[in-house]
């Protein structure tokens, strides 16, 4: 008899490699510098327009005050 070898499979490998792990991380870290910041201006623009309506209201309420006056003033001369 003939002698008989089995010879193994071939096989092949594949081997990808991924790449862009660090593409991710810059871009992950930018979406989060740019949210901070939006934050941050969201929370500056709320400041300045509660500080104008607070001004705006004190202007409101001295007007008042002048115009109280101007009127005690008026009626303690007409009497």
């Amino acid at each position: 008899m003939a002698d008989y070898q089995e010879r193994p499979a071939t096989t092949t490998t594949v081997i990808e490699k991924r790449g862009g792990g660090g593409m991710t991380f810059a871009i992950l870290l930018l979406v989060v510098v740019v949210a901070v910041a939006a934050f941050f201006l969201v929370s500056s623009e709320t400041s300045k327009d509660n500080a104008v309506t607070s001004a705006a209201t004190q202007v409101g309420q001295a007007a008042s005050d002048v115009g109280d006056a101007a009127q005690d003033a008026v009626g303690s001369k007409g009497e």
